[in-house]
C-alpha cells in the first residue's frame, strides 16, 4: 500500500495506473488513510465500502479511471446525506443522483470517496456551518479554506485526493481555488448540467472543479460537459477541451489586471506579489 495518495494531478495518476505503477485500490486506500488522519475537516461524509469495491473493479482505460475524488456536499448522491449543508436538513438523504456524478462515475471511470464539505446552501464564501464546524486551509490550519466548495479545495490542495468537484455562482469555485493554490474555472453557463432536477434560478450557478493543473480541468469539461435532456439550459460539448490545449495562439491578446477590482482591499504584501507577476508575464 502507498503510505500517501498520490500528490501529482489526476491525469497523471491515471498514467502511472496505465503503467501498471500504482493501482486503484492502492491509491483507494491510501486516500482513505489520509483522511482519517487528516485534521483539515475537509469530509464530512465518507463512503469506503463502496470505494474499495468501485476501486477494484475500475476501468484505468476511462479518462479518470480508479481516480479517487470528492464530491461537493451540495451534490446530491442517491443514497448519502443531503443537508446542503444546514442543520435545517440534517437528516435528510438523498433519493436521486446528480448528472455530473453519474458522468464522472460512469463514463469517466472516477471513484468517489464521500462528500467534502460546503458554506450552508452554497450561500458565504467561509469554510465554516453550524452542521460541520470549520474546514482548514491546508497551508495554515485555522485560516479560511474559502467557499462554498472549501472542502473539496482543502482536501485537493492538502493532499487528500487529486480531484474534487465543486459549483460556483459568485466565486464559490474561484475563491477557494485562489486561496488554496489551485486551478479553478468557472465555465459558461449550462456547459456542464444541472440535472436531474434541474433548478434554472440563480442562473448563474455552474459545475465545475477544484484541480491541480488546467488539464485535469479540461478532462473534467470533456467528461462532463455536454446536453442533457433534464436540463433545458444546458449546452453541447465538442469534447476537445484537452485535446485543444495549447492550440490557442495569444500573440498580441493583453489581459487587464486590477488588484482592487470590485473595491475589494488586498494586503499589501498580496498585491504587491499580483504587481510583480503581472509586470514579469507569470499570470
Amino acid at each position: 500500500m502507498a503510505d500517501t495518495p498520490w500528490q501529482g494531478d489526476a491525469c497523471s495518476l491515471v498514467d502511472a495506473f496505465r503503467r501498471g505503477e500504482r493501482s486503484p485500490v492502492e491509491e483507494a486506500e491510501a486516500c482513505l488513510a489520509a483522511i482519517e488522519r487528516s485534521a483539515l475537516n475537509a469530509f464530512c461524509f465518507l463512503d469506503g465500502d463502496r470505494a474499495l469495491d468501485l476501486a477494484r473493479q475500475a476501468d484505468v482505460a476511462r479518462p479518470f479511471g480508479g481516480v479517487p475524488i470528492g464530491v461537493k456536499e451540495l451534490e446530491p448522491v442517491e443514497g448519502w446525506p443531503y443537508s446542503e449543508a444546514s442543520l435545517v436538513f440534517a437528516d435528510r438523504t438523498a433519493t436521486h443522483t446528480a448528472t455530473v456524478f453519474e458522468r464522472l462515475t460512469d463514463g469517466g471511470g472516477a471513484v468517489p470517496l464521500g462528500q467534502t464539505t460546503a458554506s450552508e446552501f452554497g450561500g458565504l464564501n467561509v469554510s465554516v456551518t453550524r452542521i460541520h464546524g470549520v474546514t482548514h486551509n491546508p497551508w495554515r490550519h485555522g485560516r479560511t479554506a474559502g467557499g462554498s466548495s472549501a472542502g473539496s479545495a482543502s482536501a485537493v490542495a492538502g493532499g487528500l485526493v487529486t480531484l474534487a468537484t465543486g459549483g460556483d455562482g459568485g466565486g464559490s469555485i474561484r475563491i477557494p481555488a485562489g486561496y488554496n493554490g489551485l486551478l479553478g474555472m468557472k465555465g459558461t453557463y449550462g456547459r456542464i448540467p444541472r440535472g436531474p432536477h434541474t433548478m434554472v434560478r440563480p442562473n448563474t450557478v455552474v459545475l465545475g472543479c477544484l484541480a491541480r493543473s488546467v488539464r485535469d480541468a479540461a478532462r473534467y469539461y470533456d467528461v462532463t460537459a455536454g446536453y442533457h435532456p433534464t436540463d433545458p439550459t444546458s449546452l453541447p460539448s465538442h469534447g476537445a477541451w484537452e485535446a485543444g490545449l495549447g492550440s490557442n495562439d495569444l500573440r498580441g491578446l493583453r489581459t487587464l489586471v486590477d488588484p482592487g477590482l470590485g473595491g475589494v482591499p488586498l494586503h499589501p504584501g498580496v498585491e504587491a506579489l499580483v504587481r510583480e507577476a503581472a509586470a514579469t508575464r507569470r499570470l
